[in-house]
């Protein structure tokens, strides 16, 4: 979806209000003034890497100073962001983040050595829903089917997940907890490796958001989508529905990706790269670019990303507690 037209009005007000920084604001003409470092708190590939190198590439044209991106990664996600939130809070240094390290690590893990609420929310890149994707071999074309199923044989249905924590083995965990149901989880390192396992049946489902991925293997019958976790279809797969019209309503699972600042970070300096990184996510090149990923570009307001995050923060964290799932 691209960004909308009451963002245009916010950024319109900014216009105005522009004026009150006096000198402050002539002194944001010239930001950057160096590089900028963009912290991505996963490894390299995927759409969590390749989202924040797909902006960095427009900024630096933007910006005529090198946006650079570096992946800081391990403990799901907890380095690169407790790294990062010791950095120099006048917006050389960002971070790209999937929700792991701002809205799912502090209810997840024990302990955390940083705080995801004093960062500074600039924009939500994008996002995309989860897809509920099975293996032929566990003989289910419906959520119906395989709630059914998983009711008559309790823990016996397998699911993959990225690894503990990820997006994918929480989707599951609330899908036990609406359905009713016992699912059997099955962490993987990584989207690949569990994959594969799906791929050879292995594994009888997974939750992924990786649609552009999954759509070719789906279409040869190699696997099959049955849901999408979504508020309304996808396009390109009309006939599969939704998980709330299926049989679970209100069941929303998304990946997406935010953009914050250090703690700190001074609000017009906030709203210059909010500007222009939502000028960027406008760039036909740029939007076709991240949309060819299955993700759908965003660029919020600065408020509207800080409530976005805290709806997720509030929704993981209960199924977290519900579920008793914590990583020492």
């Amino acid at each position: 979806m691209r960004p909308s037209a009451h963002r245009d009005v916010f950024f319109a007000g900014v216009l105005v209000l522009g004026a009150a920084f006096g000198s402050g604001a002539r002194a944001l003409d010239a930001f950057p003034t160096s590089a900028v470092r963009i912290f991505v708190p996963t490894a390299p590939g995927g759409s969590a890497d390749a989202v924040p190198r797909i902006l960095a590439e427009a900024l630096s044209t933007a910006w005529g100073k090198p946006v650079l991106v570096e992946n800081v990664t391990g403990a799901g996600g907890n380095i690169g962001a407790e790294h990062f939130s010791r950095a120099v809070a006048d917006g050389h240094v960002l971070m790209a983040s999937p929700p792991n390290s701002l809205a799912i690590n502090q209810s997840l893990y024990k302990k955390i050595s940083y705080d995801p609420k004093t960062f500074v929310p600039i924009t939500v890149l994008g996002s995309a829903p989860n897809i509920l994707i099975v293996s032929p071999k566990l003989g289910v074309a419906s959520i119906s089917e395989l709630i059914a199923k998983a009711k008559a044989n309790p823990g016996t249905i397998s699911y993959a997940s990225q690894g503990p924590g990820s997006t994918g083995h929480l989707t599951g965990a609330m899908l036990e907890m609406m359905a009713g149901i016992k699912l059997n989880h099955i962490p993987y390192r990584g989207t690949g490796p569990a994959m594969n396992d799906l791929l050879g049946g292995h594994v009888g489902m997974m939750f992924d958001p990786a649609l552009g991925a999954s759509l070719p293997q789906h279409r040869a019958g190699a696997l099959k989508i049955i849901a999408i976790c979504a508020d309304e279809r996808v396009p390109v797969l009309p006939d599969v529905p939704t998980m709330s019209e299926s049989a679970l309503p209100g069941f929303l699972s998304m990946s997406w990706f935010a953009l914050v600042a250090p703690p700190g970070t001074p609000a017009n300096v906030v709203i210059k790269i909010n500007t222009d990184v939502a000028a960027a996510l406008k760039l036909q090149e740029v939007y076709d670019k991240i949309v060819r990923l299955g993700v759908g570009p965003i660029g919020n307001s600065p408020k509207e990303a800080a409530a976005f995050i805290e709806r997720e923060r509030n929704r993981w964290s209960n199924v977290i507690d519900q579920a008793k799932i914590q990583i020492e």
